[in-house]
């Protein structure tokens, strides 16, 4: 596995990453064992840049990652998210950036983790109520305390990147990117490359959508969070089909699967683009692993992004309450 750069500030991981959210939460029932057997595999190909969050599970992906990381942090690029609040019984309490907060749970992060430094360190939703520079001094002085290296936000505007990166050199934006959902091509990317912050790519096989493997809504497991996307209601969800149709089309062309294809269009993006699709299956991790071989011509770009054109994409990306708390 090839690396890339993030930011400007000397970060490197490897050219795909592993989201790790949904080996306990989210996407139906959880196999501990093979979760941890995922993990381990991932590092021994190369894909090294783990991602998770406290609110995943909640606080039990964290420790999840933590046992199966053991023995083994030197090969780990572990990056981790606070400001998504929520209840040791899974109830949420809201999104929080007060910098007590802040202090808080990355010692409990550090805890859950097992290790003594977070590699970086995301705010996993903006706090309006809380001012950027506010949350974001909080986390610098993470850094100086030698608990964190590198800051990062997820779905944050170009003004609140701004903000935030004056305030303390932010390294990555982490923002849902795929075939699928291009919303950041209009002003967020070019702002992460104005100002030298690299991009984390979640959910680059459009939750799953892109890879072929949902035919009609009723093909989502129970206790799957996507029950209730907009992109999954039956209104959109063959709208939706059409598009993934025709990347299936184009990769059985070119002899790989169309989750390989989804990801290799996100890598030809630039090489401050990080995908970190999620998986809980061993068959999955070696499969999007493959693509960071792949190499797509101008002509097949050309034709994906007439395929699946910015904007065509039936519904929102998360419920309405949801979508809320991104891009702010």
């Amino acid at each position: 596995m090839d690396t890339r750069v993030l930011g400007n500030q000397g970060l490197t991981v490897s050219t795909i990453g592993l989201g790790c959210m949904g080996m306990s939460e989210f996407y139906g029932a959880a196999d501990e064992g093979e979760a941890i057997a995922t993990i381990h595999r991932a590092l021994d190909i190369g894909v090294t840049f783990l991602d998770t969050a406290d609110m995943y599970g909640p606080f039990t992906n964290e420790r999840l990652v933590g046992r199966a990381i053991e023995g083994r942090r030197g090969e780990v690029v572990l990056a981790t998210k606070f400001g998504n609040e929520r209840r040791a019984d899974g109830s949420w309490v809201g999104v929080n950036g007060r910098p007590e907060y802040v202090r808080a749970a990355c010692d409990a992060s550090l805890a859950r983790l097992g290790v003594d430094v977070i590699d970086l360190y995301y705010q996993h939703r903006v706090d309006p109520s809380v001012p950027i520079e506010d949350t974001v001094g909080a986390m610098a002085d993470l850094v100086r305390a030698g608990k964190v290296r590198f800051l990062g936000l997820s779905e944050a505007a170009p003004a609140t990147l701004r903000r935030a990166h004056a305030a303390h050199p932010i390294t990555a934006l982490q923002t849902e990117y795929s075939l699928w959902t291009r919303d950041v091509e209009g002003e967020i990317l070019p702002t992460v490359r104005e100002l030298g912050i690299g991009f984390v790519a979640y959910s680059p096989l459009g939750r799953g959508f892109l890879t072929g493997r949902f035919r009609s809504p009723g093909d989502l497991p129970e206790g799957d969070f996507r029950k209730n996307s907009p992109r999954f209601e039956p209104e959109n969800f063959a709208a939706n089909r059409a598009l993934a149709a025709r990347v299936e089309a184009i990769a059985f062309r070119l002899g790989v699967t169309a989750g390989q294809l989804a990801l290799a269009w996100v890598l030809a993006q630039g090489r401050d683009v990080v995908p970190i699709p999620g998986t809980k299956r061993l068959r999955y991790l070696e499969e999007n692993a493959a693509a960071a071989a792949i190499t797509l011509t101008p002509a097949i770009l050309a034709e994906l992004d007439a395929a699946v054109p910015r904007g065509a994409t039936a519904g929102a990306r998360y419920p309405e309450a949801a979508m809320r708390a991104v891009n702010r």
